[in-house]
């Protein structure tokens, strides 16, 4: 479901995205449409990727294998 946030101000390299009930949301300033102002309002909608998950969840898995395998059991020594 999209949601309606106004750009409050920048700060540096960031947004500050304000909701209707005042919470607010910091974003890279480079997110946005290049043409964004303080005082437009945003349409922003956030959509899982069934995919992506998939395979962010593979990778993890191997590269928890990989520890894995490498730990040789001792102690960790700082």
């Amino acid at each position: 479901m999209p949601v309606q946030l106004s750009l409050d101000r920048f700060e540096g390299q960031l947004a500050v995205l304000a909701s209707e009930d005042g919470a607010s949301i910091d974003v890279p300033r480079a997110w946005l449409p290049a043409d964004a102002r303080p005082g437009d309002v945003l349409t922003v909608a956030f959509a899982r990727d069934d995919d992506a998950t998939r395979k962010l969840a593979e990778e993890t898995k191997a590269i928890q294998a990989g520890m894995k395998a490498a730990d040789d059991g001792g102690d960790l020594k700082l």
